[in-house]
This record gives C-alpha cells, sequence and structure tokens, in this order.
C-alpha cells in the first residue's frame, strides 16, 4: 500500500468545477496544461464553422459544442448568443452545471513564477474564490487572508469577516491585453513584471475585466456573466469581456460581493493583429467614454435581490440611458433580457447544485 504522505492530494473542487474554453483550433495547446486540467470536466464551444473537426487531445474529459448544438439547445433564443466572436463561451458558462467556472482562451500557456516553477492558474484561481474579499475596506497588505499577510492596524475588526468572492480575475505575462491604440504605439512591449499580490476592487470602483484568464463562482454570479453581443453582424467586438465585468462589478456591489485580482498569471502567447482589433474596437473606444459613467452612476434598487432581478433591472437602464448612444444598445438590451430567460429555462429553480443535474455527454 502506498506511503498516504507520499499521495498527491486530490486536486481542489474537482467535482464542482467546470473549465470553459471558445476556440476555433485543435486544443494542442492542453498537452501543457494536462498536469493542472486533466482532472476536471472542459466545456469547449467552438465557434465559426460547425462542420470543422475539433481535436482535443487524449484523456480530457470533456463536451464539445458548435453553432449547431447551440441553435438546438436555445432555439430562437440563441441570437443572445455571439458568433465569430469569443464571447461564445458564455454559452459554456450557460450548460454547464457545477459551481465554479474557470475560463481561458487557447493561446494561453503556464507561465512561471520568479523562481522557475510551473503556476497552477487554476489552484490560485480556486484559492481567491474559497477565501473572502474585502470591497469596503482597502487593506494595505492586499490580501489579508494568503498565508504571511493579515489584516493591518486600523483596519476596522467588524469588516473582517469578509464577504463572499465572486470572482478572480487573473493577469498575464508576456503579451499583454492592450487596446489596438496601444498596441500600435507599443509593439515590442511584454511584460515581465510578477506582482505577488491579490486584491480585492473596491466598491464603486469599475476594472476592465479580461476574460482569458478568468474565474468565478457560477452560483453566485453567473447569471450576470453574459458577454454580450459582439463578431458577426454586430458593429463592436473585443468589449464582450468588459461588458460582463462592468455588469458584473456593479451587481457584486449591490449585493455585497467581492471581486479580486492579481494572481495568477498565465503566460500569453499571441499577439492579435492591431489593425484587426481597431476595425474591431474603434466604436467602443468611443462609446466606452459614455458607457464609463453610465456604470459609474447606475444605481440598483433594494427589491433587486437576485442576480437575474438585477440583471433585468440593468437591461432597463442601458435601453432607455444607452439607446440614445446607439441604436446597438437597444439590441443589447433586449439580448440580456434573453440571456437571462434562456439561463433560467437550462437552470430552473432548485437545479443549480452540482449534482442536481449531470452534464452533457462527455468524449
Amino acid at each position: 500500500m502506498a506511503d498516504p504522505a507520499t499521495l498527491s492530494p486530490a486536486p481542489l473542487l474537482k467535482d464542482e468545477l467546470d473549465i470553459v474554453i471558445p476556440t476555433i483550433r485543435n486544443l494542442d495547446f492542453l498537452e501543457m496544461w494536462r498536469p493542472f486540467f486533466q482532472p476536471y470536466h472542459l466545456i469547449i464551444v467552438q465557434d465559426g464553422d460547425p462542420s470543422k473537426i475539433i481535436k482535443v487531445p487524449q484523456g480530457f474529459d470533456y463536451e464539445l459544442y458548435n453553432r449547431n448544438d447551440i441553435n438546438r439547445i436555445l432555439g430562437p433564443k440563441a441570437s443572445c448568443i455571439s458568433f465569430k466572436d469569443s464571447a461564445c463561451r458564455c454559452f459554456g458558462y450557460m450548460v454547464s452545471k457545477k459551481k465554479y467556472i474557470y475560463t481561458i482562451d487557447d493561446d494561453c500557456f503556464v507561465a512561471k513564477d520568479p523562481s522557475g516553477n510551473d503556476i497552477n492558474a487554476l489552484q490560485q484561481h480556486i484559492k481567491n474564490l474559497l477565501s473572502p474579499s474585502t470591497p469596503f475596506f482597502f487593506n494595505t497588505l492586499y490580501d489579508p487572508y494568503r498565508a504571511g499577510a493579515d489584516f493591518v492596524r486600523g483596519y476596522p475588526f467588524s469588516l473582517r469577516e469578509g464577504v463572499p468572492t465572486a470572482v478572480s480575475h487573473g493577469l498575464w505575462l508576456n503579451i499583454p491585453d492592450y487596446d489596438a491604440p496601444t498596441q500600435l504605439v507599443k509593439p515590442l512591449e511584454r511584460n515581465t513584471r510578477y506582482v505577488d499580490a491579490v486584491m480585492s476592487i473596491p466598491k464603486g470602483t469599475l476594472f476592465p475585466m479580461c476574460g482569458m484568464n478568468l474565474a468565478f463562482d457560477r452560483e453566485l454570479i453567473g447569471p450576470a456573466m453574459y458577454f454580450g453581443l459582439m463578431g458577426d453582424g454586430q458593429p463592436i467586438g473585443r468589449y464582450d469581456d468588459m461588458w460582463a465585468g462592468w455588469c458584473t462589478k456593479v451587481i457584486c456591489d449591490h449585493l455585497g460581493w467581492g471581486v479580486k485580482t492579481g494572481l495568477p498569471y498565465i503566460w500569453h502567447s499571441k499577439a492579435s493583429n492591431p489593425f484587426v482589433n481597431l476595425k474591431k474596437e474603434y466604436k467602443g473606444i468611443y462609446w466606452q467614454e459614455e458607457l464609463i459613467p453610465f456604470f459609474q452612476s447606475v444605481t440598483l434598487p433594494k427589491d433587486c435581490t437576485s442576480v437575474q432581478k438585477c440583471y433585468i433591472e440593468l437591461a432597463k437602464q442601458v435601453k432607455e440611458k444607452l439607446g440614445k448612444v446607439d441604436d446597438y444598445f437597444n439590441k443589447l438590451a433586449d439580448a440580456m433580457v434573453t440571456w437571462i430567460e434562456a439561463w433560467d429555462e437550462l437552470n430552473p429553480s432548485g437545479a443549480s447544485k452540482s449534482a442536481a443535474l449531470p452534464n452533457g455527454a462527455s468524449k
């Protein structure tokens, strides 16, 4: 019999977490992640041509959905899921039955810490989600729940219990997540700074959420993680995760939950074409000057006591206040409502627990 001390510990949340990956290509990148991802269930959302065969390395437990599957499962409500854009990943959030989600892009690889050790990004995200957040009072030693840290002198004892963490937002080494204008003026810039810190984003503060290295508590905040209408047939792209981040942060602030950013890092391997990005982003670059003040000033009524109620109210205010910016926001507001309707159909009340419904057929 093996010595218990030599056995590898069971992977954290093995049966409570799905990994969601949007892709248009074979998933060879999973080989590098095999030591960390293989114990978990994968949900692959194939974008683009549904007739293309996506190859997944052997040994992974996964289910794969293409556009035909999305149309079959959602029917007319499939209109809320973006096409030819990584925003389609949010379909994976909807069909998952697990408590937690980790999502990663297929051009992201395992990074190394300053000591040269491989970073288990998923494990760090889980640690972030399982420890509280402190959005109501900033701790100058950052996350007080990490080993070697604590609350500093002057931190109110009444706030030291913290609040549930809804979102863990990770970062990237190598290729930074820049917009097109910044890419154009800094084409050779690479991020080599490893900052060993996790912090709670204060209440009332928005942030630019990147979806390529992101984890969240699906049972807590899942219905707000809608990545909007992007890509094919839409006037904007590359704002899918931004939109989800702004909506999610406003709702977390309203319901008293936390959002963390910082560790873990992944290695972002490929810079996207800045000219293609500019074509996708240019309207968003103008529009965000109206969007940010909207989200900074938006208030949700006290009777919005669930994420769904908050999101429907947010959709209403988007239509009322942003519809005059461009008709796109009227379409987006309608899609937000459709998203919630589809979410509730696939996740009926009382069926959200991990064991309540099985995942789709594994391969």
